[in-house]
């Protein structure tokens, strides 16, 4: 029996319907905060969508690999799953530092962060949704420029969380060393949602 071929349309959709599921238990990990340690089952949650996303990603290289004839140049069909998964490694990353660090605290501006992760995938989601359509479709110029937007929003908020460390909690030595990596980490997922929407927008170009 012959191989169903794979839809990349499709993959790359679930890979993102997996970020915005990851960026939804980030926010309920974090507005529920009461002690790190009770982060262990949630980091769990968290880790089984990052492995469904690495099985996904290993699906579409496989098929890649072989297909005579993908929708468009095989090195951009890698390009964005990869990049695709790591926006997921990225969301994973920020629970599992919070988690290490055993943080005492959750700041408003993490709050504020994560709720901005939130919004660019999702943007990136609805790209997904259109993209095999990408030939024609009109939407896709306005959800390049809203998550192009995000990635401002959290360039901003990133400034703004840092200053305030160092201004109003300069004595609290391991909250701001603490803070300042997760805030790092936090700004790299919303980077790494603006980088997969570049690629995507190249691929337009290129078709």
């Amino acid at each position: 029996m012959a191989k169903v071929k794979l839809n990349y349309f499709k993959a790359y959709e679930k890979l993102t319907g997996l970020a915005v599921e990851e960026a939804d238990l980030l926010i309920e990990a974090m507005r529920s905060f009461t002690d790190a340690s009770g982060y262990s089952d949630t980091m769990v949650e968290m880790h089984e969508f990052e492995n469904r996303g690495d099985s996904i990603n290993h699906d579409i290289f496989t098929a890649a690999a072989i297909d005579f004839m993908p929708p468009f140049d095989r090195e951009d069909v890698v390009n964005l799953a990869q990049a695709l998964d790591n926006v997921l490694d990225y969301i994973d990353d920020v629970l599992g530092h919070m988690y290490v660090y055993d943080i005492r605290t959750m700041p408003e501006d993490a709050l504020q962060f994560a709720e901005l992760i939130k919004k660019s995938v999702k943007a990136l989601d609805r790209m997904m949704a259109e993209f095999h359509t990408f030939k024609k479709n009109k939407k896709f110029k306005q959800l390049v420029v809203d998550i192009n937007s995000y990635e401002e929003e959290a360039d901003a908020l990133y400034k703004q969380a840092m200053r305030r460390l160092h201004v109003e909690d300069n004595e609290a030595v391991m909250h701001v060393l603490v803070w300042s990596r997760i805030y790092e980490r936090m700004e790299r997922c919303c980077d790494a949602t603006e980088h997969a929407a570049d690629i995507v927008s190249t691929i337009m170009l290129k078709n």
